[in-house]
C-alpha cells in the first residue's frame, strides 16, 4: 500500500532542512583568502631550527675572532705573595721559603705562528661555517616541502568541498522538480525516496570533507607555527616543474664537498701542530723576599720557549689513518647518494607522466558523464527519465570528477617532490 506523498514531504523536507541547516553552520568560514607563498614564508620565518642555524653562524664568527685574539700579545697580571716566620727556631726553612715573598708584576707573552698555519686554522672555521649554512639550506627545502604538501592537501579537500556543494545545490533542484512529478503520480514514490536518499548521501559526504578540511587546515597551521583555529579560503598554489641543477651545484651534494674539504683541512691542521713552536714573554714588577734591599727589588724580565716534537710514539700517523678512512667514507656516501638521487628523480618524472596521461583520460570521461547528466536532467522535467538511471549518471559523474582531484592533487604532490631537490 502506497503512503500518500503529502504525509511523506513534511518529515522529509524537516529532516533535510535540519542536516542543510547543520551542513551550513559546519561550513562557516572564515572567508579570509590565502596562498602558498603567505605559509611558507610563516614556515620559514617560525622556524627554531633556521634560527638556531643562523645563531650557529654567527657563534663561529665569534671563534674566529677569539682565535685572532689568542694570537695576539696576551697581558697577565700576577701577584704571588708569601709570609712564613720562624717562632722560637720553629718554622720553615728560610733557605726554602725565604721567609716571605711579594711578587706584583705584569706578563706579557707572545706566540708566533705561521700565516700558512693560522690561515688553515681559519679555514677550519669557515668549512663549518659553510656545512651550517648548506644545512640550513636542506632544512629550507624540507620545511618547504612539507609545507607545500600540507598545503596541497588542504586545497584538495576543499576543492572537492566546493565540487560536492555544487552537486548538492544541483541535486536539490532536481528534488524540487522531482517532487513535483511525484505528487502529480508522474513518479512512484520510490523513485522519489531513492532520489532523496542519494541527495542526503551527498550531503553526508560533504559534512564529513568539511571536517575533513578543517583537520588538513589546522595541520597546515600547526605546521607553519601558526595559531589559528579557523578555516580559511585557500588559493589554488602555483606549482610548476622547476629545473633541477647540476649535481656539482647541488645543496645535496654540496654537503659531501664541503666534508672532504673538511678532512683536508684537519690534516693540514694536524701537520701544522707537529712543526716547531716559538713564544716569547716579557715582565716587570716587583719580587722580593723582603730580607735585603727589598727597595731595590723592582725589574724586568724577558725569555723565548721552544717547543720542538721529536717523537710521540707515532700517534701523528695513526691520525693520518683516521683521516683517510672518513674520506673513504664521505666518498662512500656520496657515491650511493648520488644513485639513490637518479632513482629517485627518474621514478617521480615517470609518475608525473602516468599520472598527466591519465588526468587527460578522466577528462575525457567526465565531458560523457556530463553530457549524460544533463540529458536525464532534461528527461526529468518531462517525466521520462528512469529515476535509478539518473542516479547511476550521478554517482558515475561523481566518481569521476573524485579521481580528476584526486589525480590533479598527486599531480601537484608530485611536482612538489620534484622541486624539493631544485636546491
Amino acid at each position: 500500500m502506497n503512503v500518500p506523498v503529502s504525509r511523506l514531504m513534511p518529515s522529509i523536507l524537516f529532516k533535510l532542512t535540519v542536516l542543510i541547516l547543520l551542513l551550513h553552520y559546519s561550513y562557516d568560514l572564515s572567508g579570509q583568502t590565502k596562498n602558498l607563498d603567505y605559509y611558507l614564508g610563516k614556515g620559514l620565518t617560525n622556524s627554531p631550527v633556521l634560527k638556531d642555524y643562523q645563531n650557529q653562524v654567527k657563534s663561529n664568527v665569534i671563534d674566529s675572532e677569539r682565535l685572532s685574539a689568542t694570537f695576539r700579545p696576551q697581558v697577565t697580571g700576577i701577584s704571588n705573595n708569601a709570609y712564613s716566620p720562624v717562632v722560637n727556631g720553629w718554622g720553615y726553612d728560610q733557605a726554602i721559603s725565604n721567609g716571605a715573598t711579594f711578587t706584583e708584576m705584569v706578563n706579557v707573552s707572545q706566540t708566533f705562528v705561521g700565516k700558512k698555519n693560522l690561515g688553515t686554522q681559519y679555514k677550519g672555521i669557515n668549512f663549518l661555517s659553510d656545512s651550517v649554512r648548506n644545512a640550513q639550506k636542506l632544512t629550507e627545502q624540507e620545511l618547504k616541502r612539507t609545507v607545500t604538501a600540507q598545503y596541497i592537501t588542504a586545497f584538495g579537500d576543499l576543492q572537492q568541498l566546493n565540487f560536492y556543494t555544487d552537486i548538492n545545490q544541483i541535486l536539490k533542484n532536481q528534488e524540487t522538480i522531482l517532487k513535483r512529478l511525484t505528487e502529480n503520480n508522474i513518479y512512484r514514490q520510490t523513485d522519489y525516496l531513492t532520489f532523496l536518499v542519494t541527495l542526503k548521501q551527498q550531503e553526508l559526504l560533504m559534512k564529513q570533507l568539511q571536517i575533513q578540511y578543517r583537520n588538513d587546515f589546522s595541520m597546515l597551521n600547526y605546521l607553519c607555527g601558526i595559531f589559528d583555529t579557523s578555516a580559511g579560503i585557500l588559493e589554488e598554489p602555483a606549482i610548476s616543474l622547476q629545473q633541477l641543477p647540476d649535481t656539482s651545484a647541488s645543496a645535496f651534494f654540496y654537503q659531501y664537498k664541503t666534508n672532504h674539504q673538511k678532512l683536508e683541512n684537519e690534516r693540514n691542521v694536524l701537520d701544522y701542530s707537529y712543526k716547531p713552536r716559538l713564544s716569547a714573554f716579557a715582565n716587570g714588577g716587583y719580587s722580593s723576599t723582603l730580607l735585603y734591599q727589598a727597595y731595590k727589588n723592582f725589574g724586568l724580565g724577558v725569555g723565548i720557549n721552544l717547543n720542538v716534537p721529536i717523537y710521540d710514539g707515532h700517534q701523528r700517523q695513526m691520525l693520518h689513518r683516521k683521516i683517510m678512512l672518513n674520506e673513504n667514507s664521505n666518498e662512500n656516501y656520496k657515491d650511493f647518494f648520488g644513485r639513490q638521487y637518479s632513482q629517485q628523480i627518474a621514478m617521480l618524472r615517470q609518475q608525473l607522466a602516468g599520472t598527466e596521461s591519465l588526468i587527460n583520460d578522466i577528462n575525457e570521461q567526465i565531458k560523457y558523464s556530463d553530457a549524460l547528466i544533463k540529458v536525464n536532467g532534461k528527461l526529468l522535467e518531462t517525466g521520462d527519465a528512469k529515476i535509478p538511471d539518473f542516479v547511476i549518471a550521478i554517482n558515475n559523474y561523481l566518481t569521476a570528477k573524485n579521481l580528476l582531484t584526486q589525480n590533479n592533487i598527486s599531480r601537484m604532490q608530485i611536482i612538489n617532490q620534484l622541486n624539493y631537490w631544485n636546491r
